[in-house]
């Protein structure tokens, strides 16, 4: 995809065209074609980093994207083939205010992702240009981005201001984007609110990055439905993290430990809908990774890639260390028959979750102008480049 989605020469020209802030319209340039490809052997991949404002005007949109975040997620986990799903994060304000950037890399330990992205409040600013550049160039060159050539790789930089265009020495977003170009990323915009002088930046970073520009309510036009299935879902959800067992070195053990903290964090500070989308997005196959880390011992011996004789007492977990080998095997095995029944009960609710939503969709009209439904449309397109095929419409 990298060298398909460059065209070097077209790109300088446009370059040309639209370096000097001043000048930029919020006219649409067409950029150069885009070739579709065969998707290539093994499991394909999706990388998308959100490139978030968080000044004091975004207060609604980051609550938007502490909602939805799983429903996203869960989109873009329903293409075919099923794909692996990382997602990072990089905040930014301006210069004066608290930070500038705050940079989460791509991960699919989600879990760990979204624990931080609570953390996230609205604040500073006051003028009207934030340091867009800066954050873009974070989110291009400062990130883990896949070595995968046929990944798709996605920004979605969400904001209500325009760029700075006037920081000394600063690299500025045209050729931010044509190193995001070399690299295979596509950039799209989404515009909270109506400031006249956003539209123009914004549609031009979409345009010469490959993706789509959007405009969208100060809160970001999302969906965000409420379930009589949730409390349920999401309790169930609880109790199927708590049959997690981690084994290994002790680095590795910590590193779960992390998780698993952030697990807990989500469980008790996020709103029961937004447990009942992660459980959701947790029961498709691409979100197993992040239900379960690594070196998770009852699907490790369930799928038959470890056996407990296998492991050093040091590297066990620390509940079957007290136990004898006959214990520690019927310990594992209970758990396992308890996260089977759990996935099974959970997975019903969800259909029902499902059947109720659609309905309610269906009631709506359906609802074409909304945050979900632009980000499911430009998904659709920009992955069907490297074989990703979707068919069912966004989650809510």
């Amino acid at each position: 995809m990298k060298s398909k989605i460059l065209g070097l020469a077209l790109f300088a020209l446009t370059l040309g065209a639209v370096i000097y802030y001043p000048s930029l319209k919020a006219k649409h340039i067409d950029p150069a074609p885009i070739e579709h490809i065969v998707a290539p052997a093994g499991i394909p991949k999706i990388d998308v980093v959100f490139v978030l404002d968080t000044t004091g005007s975004m207060s609604g949109l980051i609550q938007t994207a502490k909602d939805k975040i799983w429903s996203i997620a869960t989109t873009m986990a329903s293409a075919q083939p099923t794909p692996e799903i990382r997602i990072g994060l990089v905040a930014y304000r301006d210069r004066g205010d608290h930070y500038v950037t705050k940079v989460v890399d791509l991960s699919d330990d989600l879990d760990s992702v979204y624990a931080t992205l609570m953390d996230f409040q609205a604040d500073g600013g006051g003028d009207t240009p934030e340091s867009v550049n800066q954050a873009l160039y974070e989110a291009v060159h400062n990130i883990s981005w896949s070595q995968d050539s046929q990944a798709y790789q996605v920004v979605f930089l969400i904001g209500d201001a325009p760029p700075h265009m006037d920081y000394q020495g600063e690299v500025q977003y045209p050729e931010i984007v044509m190193a995001a170009l070399e690299k295979g990323i596509v950039i799209n915009t989404i515009q909270c609110g109506e400031i006249p002088t956003t539209v123009g930046p914004w549609t031009q970073i979409a345009s010469l990055g490959h993706g789509k520009f959007f405009q969208v309510g100060q809160a970001g036009s999302a969906v965000a439905m409420t379930t009589p299935f949730d409390a349920e879902i999401a309790t169930l959800s609880a109790r199927l993290d708590d049959t997690r067992l981690y084994y290994g070195s002790k680095e590795e053990k910590e590193k779960m430990a992390r998780k698993v903290a952030a697990t807990d964090k989500l469980h008790k500070s996020s709103s029961v809908e937004s447990r009942a989308r992660r459980a959701a997005f947790n029961m498709s196959a691409a979100g197993k990774a992040n239900l379960l880390g690594e070196n998770e011992l009852v699907d490790g011996i369930t799928s038959g890639t470890i056996k407990l004789d296998e492991l050093d007492e040091a590297e066990l977990p620390a509940a079957l260390k007290p136990m004898a080998p006959a214990e520690q095997e019927a310990y594992v095995a209970r758990l396992a028959g308890e996260r089977a029944d759990l996935q099974r009960q959970i997975r019903e609710l969800a259909d029902d979750r499902d059947s109720y939503i659609s309905k309610k969709v269906e009631e709506a009209g359906g609802y074409k102008d909304s945050l979900d439904q632009k980000i499911y449309d430009a998904v659709s397109v920009q992955a069907g480049i490297v074989g990703l095929e979707y068919s069912d419409g966004p989650e809510y």
